[in-house]
């Protein structure tokens, strides 16, 4: 322990953020890299020689008299873990390819969440994942965690209460006073030492947090979990006035906002305007708030919104992308003027895309119109004078309201035909969800939609983003530009076979195609017209592929964009994610600084802002100098980085979810209540209760009348002897036994029917374990029956 207590501070940096700054072609000198970190200090200095050394014995790092090179050995998976509280752990690559699983031996010290390089050391099989073993830890991803404060013997340690954290803390002597044997709070733990060798991780408690301290209290607590409680603050920056002369004058145009989040400080999203053409069809106009040209690419602004990467919603309330000087000074409002970056979007009477052009505008909002106003709309009778109270301020604009709802239904049937997938899965009507109830235009990483109104105002943003991102993604892709490309493979065909024969098991009617498969979007129309709609749709959202970014373009499913010209480039909602701004940035540049002939002399110029360029330019667009800073971060891991960034996202979304739902279900302990099967498995089936959609486990080992079958292939469980089935869809009642809302377990206990006859050996030890924080379970026999 004496050692272990002379060992110098943690460090500075992560390895990520050292191999970031090196390059496989150009060498840099230590002394530039010890800048580029930050680094001035001669322990901190120490340290990157510590890890430079590990990292050339690695073959990841090369060092000649030049200075050091990032090296590539394809032998080193990126990855980030994910484990079980049962000891076991996969390594989810970042490259979307086969997950590798990792004993607990090899993991390394390294810890759930952790962005590491694994080697893989047996290859899988048909049914076997590949297995490997951790060889480096990128970057750590618990620098701090929610515990519990036990006294072991002579040891105080904190017990995380996430056990897929495989270990304990060791505290001082001093944090005994945060001990709490009835549980009655927690403890915010700061990680002070990981651990090394045979040293244990060290860390102290910075403070207690109550356990039923309410909605504000229960906010603190998952802010806290998920590190968000201190969010480092935006450096200074003068931000550029944007002169209106330089723009396309659009403030004549009838611009609408539409309005879809109310929690403070919600990101402002693109403005809309619609004009018929002369030959038919519509011109579309698309007005994304003006972010990218505020700042200077590559400044300690643009770095730190690179760092934020995403706008989080935690109900009623946001933790903004952008500082509020750059939010004030790009939001739009009604009757002012802002600068805007547009695309005009052409489309044809049926609704395709036939022409665009992106320009830097100024506009003038006329309108802002919200879900009241566009449901009044909805519910008006065609011919009716009397104009409702939520329709009143929006009188001028009601022809185009309309308008606008019946263009993105028109998109919303080409998307769907082209295989984009919508689902009814809306978030249950929980009142502390607030705004994340409401779904973003386009989600940022799952690779379907939610089921909307025509009319509701994310359902007719969705449609026009959607729209706009296609335009950039091929514009972009067409002339060979950086671009940050957003990708949604087809989910695989086994796993929507899998999906159609449970569905096929519940006598469920399925037309499959020439090849016997059916598609995702033909599940899911299916399953929309039959009684068991939700379960079966949650079916099929676990095999959805997600959506990642990416720096080469490729299909994306969720916009119905296939083939070899497919592409999607975000960049209409810079307030809400950093891909969008980045691409903000390069689009801004092309419209600015893009040489439209090869010099001067020439006296014909091609249109840089539209597809009519497109095989036309056999000049350089760009100098290499303007193009190099761009390109540079794509090297460094930026794509990388932003996709680790929305998997955060996601967590903590779902944390938010489970919390309430959880809440929610803690006055009912001990009531009886009505629910739905929505998972059968080995240990037992899952009920989902309305309306918070609350879902909790009924253990097999519970169900004392029989014993119980599995038979994976009809998802459903059989009872030998009075053959009782309990299978995906079914309606059962249940008792609500347990809430844990800390770890988002729900206890249930099936209610079986008056006079059945109870044994209490029935329906034990018929399967293993659920893993309490991700569903899985630890691999031992069960009598299972196909």
């Amino acid at each position: 322990m004496a050692i272990a207590n002379q060992m110098p501070d943690p460090m500075t940096f992560t390895v990520a953020d050292l191999l970031d700054q090196l390059s496989p072609q150009e060498a840099l000198p230590t002394t530039k890299l010890e800048k580029a970190l930050g680094l001035s200090r001669s322990p901190e200095k120490l340290h990157l020689r510590i890890a430079l050394d590990a990292l050339i014995r690695l073959q990841l790092v090369g060092e000649s008299e030049a200075g050091l090179q990032r090296c590539d050995n394809p032998e080193l998976i990126p990855a980030r873990l994910r484990c079980s509280s049962k000891g076991f752990c996969f390594a989810l690559r970042d490259d979307g390819g086969d997950d590798i699983y990792v004993r607990e031996h090899q993991l390394n010290h390294a810890w759930n969440g952790d962005r590491v390089l694994v080697k893989v050391t047996r290859e899988g099989g048909r049914r076997r994942s590949p297995e490997g073993g951790v060889q480096c830890i990128l970057e750590r991803h618990t620098t701090s965690l929610l515990a519990q404060v036990e006294q072991q013997q002579e040891r105080l340690v904190a017990t995380p209460l996430d056990d897929r954290l495989l270990t304990s803390v060791e505290l001082p002597a001093g944090d005994a006073e945060h001990l709490d044997p009835e549980q009655q709070s927690v403890v915010e733990v700061l990680i002070d030492r990981y651990p090394v060798a045979q040293f244990s991780p060290q860390g102290h408690v910075a403070r207690r947090l109550p356990v039923n301290g309410g909605e504000a209290a229960d906010l603190d607590l998952l802010l806290t979990k998920h590190r968000l409680t201190q969010r480092p603050a935006a450096p200074r920056a003068t931000l550029r006035s944007l002169a209106s002369k330089d723009r396309t004058d659009l403030t004549a145009q009838t611009t609408l906002l539409l309005d879809g989040w109310s929690g403070k400080e919600a990101p402002a999203l693109p403005a809309l305007a619609l004009e018929p053409r002369e030959a038919g069809g519509w011109t579309l106009w698309l007005h994304s708030p003006a972010v990218a040209e505020r700042f200077t690419p590559g400044s300690a602004l643009d770095l730190w919104l690179r760092d934020q990467a995403d706008a989080l919603c935690v109900g009623h309330q946001w933790l903004p992308l952008l500082n509020s000087a750059l939010s004030k000074a790009a939001a739009f409002k009604v009757g002012e003027e802002q600068a805007a970056v547009s695309v005009a979007l052409e489309l044809s009477a049926d609704g395709n895309l036939e022409h665009y052009r992106f320009c830097r505008s100024q506009i003038r909002p006329a309108a802002r119109a919200d879900l009241a106003a566009l449901t009044a709309l909805a519910e008006r009778k065609p011919k009716s004078r009397t104009v409702p109270a939520a329709l009143k301020p929006l009188k001028d604009q009601l022809e185009l309201l309309g308008q606008l709802v019946a263009v993105a239904e028109l998109l919303q049937r080409q998307r769907l035909a082209a295989g984009s997938v919508e689902l009814d899965l809306a978030l249950p009507p929980i009142a502390s969800l607030g705004d994340l109830a409401v779904p973003p235009p386009v989600p940022a990483l799952q690779g379907w939609l939610v089921q909307l109104p025509c009319h509701h105002p994310a359902a007719i943003l969705r449609e026009a983003v959607l729209l706009a991102e296609r335009a950039l993604g091929s514009h972009l892709a067409a002339l060979g530009l950086p671009a940050i490309f957003s990708s949604n493979p087809t989910a695989d065909t086994s796993d929507l076979n899998d999906v159609a024969k449970a569905a096929l098991a519940l006598d469920i009617p399925l037309e499959l195609g020439e090849e016997g498969h059916a598609s995702a979007a033909e599940l899911a129309s299916a399953f929309a017209a039959t009684d068991r709609s939700r379960s079966l749709q949650q079916q099929l959202r676990a095999v959805l592929q997600p959506q990642l970014l990416d720096t080469t373009p490729g299909e994306h499913a969720l916009a119905g964009v296939r083939g070899e010209a497919a592409a999607l480039a975000p960049w209409t909602c810079p307030t809400l994610h950093y891909a969008d701004l980045w691409n903000q940035q390069v689009l801004v540049l092309l419209l600015s600084e893009g040489k439209d002939r090869p010099s001067v002399r020439h006296k014909v110029s091609v249109d840089l802002a539209s597809p009519a360029c497109h095989g036309a330019i056999d000049w350089p667009l760009l100098a290499p100098s303007q193009l190099a800073p761009y390109q540079q971060t794509l090297e460094h891991g930026l794509v990388q980085r932003l996709n680790g960034r929305r998997r955060f996202q996601q967590e903590l979304e779902s944390d938010l979810l489970a919390m309430a739902q959880a809440r929610q279900a803690e006055p009912l302990v001990g009531q009886v209540q009505a629910g739905v099967i929505s998972g059968v498995q080995s240990y037992g089936f899952f009920v989902e209760v309305p309306p918070s959609n609350v879902e909790g486990l009924v253990h097999v080992s519970s169900l004392k009348d029989d014993w119980y079958e599995y038979r994976s292939r009809q998802n459903r469980l059989v009872g030998r002897k009075n053959r009782r089935t309990y299978m995906l869809g079914d309606a059962v009642e249940v008792e609500i036994e347990k809430v844990d809302a800390l770890r988002h377990q729900i206890d249930l206990a099936v209610v079986l029917p008056e006079g059945t006859e109870l044994d209490g050996d029935w329906g034990a030890d018929n399967g293993p374990e659920p893993d309490e924080a991700d569903g899985s379970f630890t691999p031992v026999p069960v009598l299972e029956e196909a």
